[in-house]
């Protein structure tokens, strides 16, 4: 991406700080939260990537209440965020702010975006890495992991630029949605449904901040006006929803898919809805 324009001066750098056992400081409401994989053993839990509020515990799923949450940091220190990483996230916040400010006619108000490693405190309680990226509607801040790019990279076979503003784009639409209160309707909907009805409405909301990604994507544009998008740029993305999909993970991690439990959309769904994003640059076109 052709990306020159002004870095958000909304983050917070945590990467470095350590945190003792504490509260859990809210709960991940609005949830259905399924055991996708281990990433630690039996121990660790990874939950399906790009997701609004993600957390679970062993043998987890449905909805999460409050309660305490510990968390045991890394040495201060012992991380630090890559410069070149940083300036690129920055950069592509700062171009979110440009564009929903536009689409919102100046009644945006920016989410703050908290890099940290291993461990951190969110408003909705624990924040690790191995939840991936994901955004609290609580505190209005989205948490994303300084590891999370190399792992979408490796992994997932999704490296590119393109790919990590996907990422981003993607949890700033939640706030998007949270704005719009898009979110506390799922939420109720989710509150009058049972686990596969309220994973279907999850997956409605998944789908729409890709839509969002897209209309951003759509309109970011350079400091001279024109597109940021480059050639090959909706190939990194394509390749990026494909690798995040719902059935593609689960037949990773378990060899069977389960489509009731469902709570992000298949490859295909969640590539076009990017799609649909990208074409057509409004946010009309991304429903819930």
């Amino acid at each position: 991406m052709r990306l020159d324009g002004p870095e958000s001066g909304n983050f917070q750098d945590d990467t470095g700080r350590s945190f003792g056992g504490g509260g859990g400081g809210g709960s991940m409401l609005g949830c259905l939260l399924p055991l996708v994989a281990s990433r630690f053993g039996i121990v660790g839990v990874l939950v399906l990537l790009l997701g609004y509020c993600a957390f679970t515990q062993l043998g987890g799923g449905g909805m999460l209440g409050g309660g305490p949450a510990t968390t045991q940091g890394a040495p201060a220190g012992e991380t630090k965020l890559d410069p070149a990483t940083k300036k690129f996230t920055l950069q592509v916040l700062g171009s979110t702010e440009q564009v929903w400010g536009q689409q919102m006619g100046g009644k945006y108000q920016p989410t703050t975006l908290v890099f940290y490693n291993e461990y951190d405190q969110s408003g909705c309680g624990a924040a690790q890495s191995a939840m991936g990226p994901f955004y609290c509607p609580t505190d209005k801040k989205i948490y994303l992991d300084t590891q999370f790019f190399d792992e979408l990279s490796r992994r997932f076979q999704a490296p590119g630029d393109f790919a990590m503003a996907y990422v981003v784009a993607h949890e700033v639409g939640h706030h998007v949605q949270d704005m719009m209160g898009t979110l506390d309707q799922a939420q109720n909907a989710q509150a009058r449904s049972g686990t596969v009805g309220g994973n279907a409405v999850q997956v409605a909301v998944e789908l729409q901040a890709d839509c969002y990604a897209g209309v951003w994507a759509a309109n970011a544009k350079t400091a001279d006006g024109r597109p940021a998008i480059e050639p090959g740029d909706v190939e990194e993305g394509m390749r990026a929803a494909e690798a995040i999909g719902d059935d593609t993970l689960q037949k990773q991690t378990q060899g069977r898919v389960m489509p009731e439990s469902f709570t992000h959309g298949t490859s295909a769904q969640r590539m076009e809805a990017l799609q649909r994003g990208l074409k057509s640059g409004d946010p009309k076109v991304c429903t819930f």
